[in-house]
């Protein structure tokens, strides 16, 4: 049977790690997959420990040679390069389970990457529409069209369904529910959940399945959201069309698919919704990363009582 081609390594890159570096890596990606990685989750690692091998290399360390000294040396080095901790502490976390596999394979006994500190983030509060600035947006957005149903259906559901581009493209039609007011999204690592959404969403959603999408559609692609030809719509469509919503709503700066999945949380907090309800509508897998809304909510407090206190 032939060998699955690796999703990161080319020959050039073969040609150039030195030792047993393209071996690990392959074997690495190889890994990955058989645990049911997303071929772009499995690109995102394998460029991180080509990284990781290219500098090892130089040193003339094999993968298994490394010690934890070695990879605070190039945790150094990526930070002294300029690259944000946020970067930093991304490939920290690839270079941990790149380890973990090779502790699992045997060819370790413990993980060099255990004993390596993830520098602190920088501080990254998300933008948030205002309720107010989500309906001017969506609003706006007529529905003459088949695209203009299509897009006023897609943006309404990403914003009461909290989704992110990615899962948007993904929806196929038999992934809604209009009678149970429900969807079945797959997220990051294949993990699927089931959403609820709003009345607004489902009535746009019903417009354009009745009089939008069965223009558009060309064979039997199953996409609920399709182009003009017919195809699957991309993430790059998706933020094409937002910003030319966002011009015509004339909202200032920087809106993003992601934008609305960060409003949609953060009007659920300030609704009263607990935590770990948000954590399973956003299909987080950790609290820890919901807990971003928490401090996008404490700023907002602090600001309101700072204009509202007599004594602030």
């Amino acid at each position: 049977m032939a060998t699955r081609p690796s999703s990161v390594l080319t020959q050039k890159t073969d040609n150039e790690l030195k030792g047993t570096w393209p071996q690990a890596l392959r074997r690495f990606d190889g890994w990955l997959h058989a645990r049911g990685m997303s071929d772009k989750t499995r690109r995102a690692y394998g460029t991180d420990i080509e990284q990781l091998g290219r500098w090892a290399g130089e040193r003339g360390l094999d993968p298994v040679a490394v010690e934890w000294r070695d990879l605070r040396r190039f945790a150094g080095f990526l930070s002294e390069s300029g690259m944000a901790k946020s970067a930093v502490a991304r490939k920290l976390a690839a270079v941990r389970t790149f380890y973990r596999q090779l502790v699992e394979l045997g060819q370790l006994g413990a993980s060099p990457a255990d004993l390596v500190a993830t520098p602190k983030r920088d501080a990254y509060l998300p933008r948030v529409l205002k309720p107010g600035e989500v309906a001017a947006l969506l609003e706006r957005i007529p529905v003459s069209t088949p695209l203009e149903l299509r897009d006023r259906a897609l943006f309404e559901l990403a914003y009461a369904a909290g989704l992110r581009a990615e899962e948007l493209v993904n929806l196929d039609t038999s992934n809604v529910d209009p009678d149970a007011e429900q969807l079945r999204v797959e997220g990051k690592g294949s993990r699927t959940r089931v959403v609820p959404a709003g009345e607004p969403a489902w009535r746009a959603i019903a417009a354009y399945l009745e009089r939008g999408r069965p223009v558009l559609a060309r064979g039997a692609e199953p996409a609920l959201f399709i182009s003009k030809t017919g195809r699957r719509l991309s993430t790059s469509d998706v933020r094409r069309r937002l910003a030319a919503w966002v011009r015509r709503a004339e909202l200032q700066g920087h809106v993003s698919p992601h934008t609305l999945r960060h409003s949609f949380a953060t009007h659920l907090l300030e609704g009263g919704a607990d935590l770990r309800v948000i954590q399973e509508l956003l299909g987080h897998a950790t609290i820890s990363t919901t807990q971003t809304y928490t401090r996008v909510e404490s700023v907002r407090l602090k600001k309101v009582y700072a204009l509202a206190h007599p004594r602030a």
